[in-house]
């Protein structure tokens, strides 16, 4: 296409057109404007044909002019950096360039049964997980993945990218699910620690995505306040990790891990009450593992099953049920359970499992879960008074 050269007037007339142009349509100060001759050449002068003109706005630039005569060479800038000295150079922050790119984000969009039992959405919900092989599970809570149509989510990786993930299993009772994404190349799935071997006061840091993918990657440290914690006698299935480090909304399903950056714990929920600061929980790896694995294996958790319903004498207290003994007290039974064709009924005692002591419904819980389907335990119990003993074969139930 034939241009027709302007004159430098021209040029010049045509430049504070457009510049007027440009304050009367944007009618604000976001607009920074510059028009800009650019310097002599070493011998002097500067003609007509090979005048350029420049119009800054915001970020980007207008030439006008000559293009003739003119080279533009852009320089790609980089900020100069130093090397982290030994002080920066924390267990924490190697911690958290070790695990950080293994913990994504998990959006779920969340449909409900409205009351002429349509189909609606309720909206999103975002929460955190943790990639724990090269295979492309991840780890997160139940309560993330919950409600989520067809069972799909969207995952959030580290490097920026989104990929779609299917829920392949859940379970309510440990709040724990599987989340199976196609594996990217560059995939670092975290290290799995070693739970079991926690204590008290070691440092603890937690990296997830507190109040939304806004603060994805987040890193905050503490220490392991407590170990064996219970915050819910019914519902619980293990003891949970108590820490200070900061667990807020949307960490749920995110990363606990030691000073060497390996995975020991699952982050699950903190206390939130007025005044109360500092106390976040998370499932233990090694108990949470145990339900992972049946999950990738079955779509499903596979446990043993007793078929009783029992209180200890603090829930006993709290429900206004007389009960003082040291055991567990038996409430009610499934009539074709393991425990009622073993012979118990109710108002007998829970006494021993194995010849160790059950004096709380966390420790029957630890102490069955630790079995299979199948397997036979013996069960020493009260009834009437007096104490006895029994064979105990496990029966099966499955998460739904």
């Amino acid at each position: 296409m034939y241009r027709r050269r302007r004159s430098a007037s021209q040029t010049k007339d045509a430049l504070m057109a457009f510049r007027q142009y440009l304050m009367k349509w944007t009618n604000c100060q976001m607009c920074f404007l510059m028009m800009r001759r650019p310097p002599r050449s070493p011998q002097g002068g500067s003609s007509a044909a090979s005048d350029v003109y420049r119009i800054q706005v915001g970020g980007g630039y207008y030439f006008f002019g000559n293009p003739d005569t003119h080279q533009t060479t852009v320089k790609e800038q980089t900020k100069q950096t130093k090397p982290i000295t030994d002080t920066r150079n924390t267990y924490v922050v190697q911690a958290a360039k070790e695990s950080g790119p293994a913990v994504v984000g998990i959006t779920t969009q969340v449909f409900q049964k409205d009351i002429f039992n349509r189909t609606i959405y309720a909206g999103e919900g975002v929460g955190s997980g943790v990639l724990i092989d090269n295979d492309g599970h991840i780890v997160t809570n139940n309560h993330v993945v919950a409600g989520a149509k067809n069972g799909e989510v969207t995952v959030s990786l580290s490097n920026g990218s989104t990929v779609t993930g299917t829920v392949i299993g859940t379970d309510a009772q440990t709040d724990l699910a599987v989340v199976k994404i196609d594996p990217p190349k560059d995939i670092q799935a975290i290290k799995i620690g070693d739970s079991d071997s926690l204590q008290v006061g070691e440092p603890a840091i937690a990296i997830g995505n507190p109040l939304g993918l806004e603060f994805k990657g987040s890193v905050t440290s503490g220490v392991i306040s407590a170990l064996a914690r219970t915050i819910d006698d019914q519902g619980q299935r293990f003891p949970l990790i108590q820490t200070d480090a900061a667990i807020n909304p949307g960490n749920s399903g995110g990363a606990l891990i030691n000073a060497d950056g390996e995975l020991i714990g699952i982050n699950s929920s903190k206390i939130s009450k007025e005044g109360v600061e500092g106390m976040g929980f998370a499932i233990p790896i090694n108990s949470a593992m145990t339900v992972v694995d049946s999950i990738i294996k079955n779509g499903k958790v596979v446990r043993p099953y007793i078929g009783v319903w029992a209180v200890d004498r603090q829930t006993a207290a709290r429900n206004n049920v007389s009960y003082e003994g040291e055991g567990l007290l038996i409430v009610q039974l499934d009539a074709n359970g393991p425990a009622a064709k073993a012979g118990l009924v109710e108002g007998d005692t829970i006494a021993q499992i194995d010849g160790k002591n059950i004096s709380t419904l966390l420790e029957l819980k630890e102490q069955i879960d630790a079995k299979s389907p199948g397997d036979t335990v013996l069960v020493s119990y009260t009834h009437n008074g007096k104490m006895k003993s029994t064979q105990l074969k496990l029966g099966q139930a499955t998460s739904k």
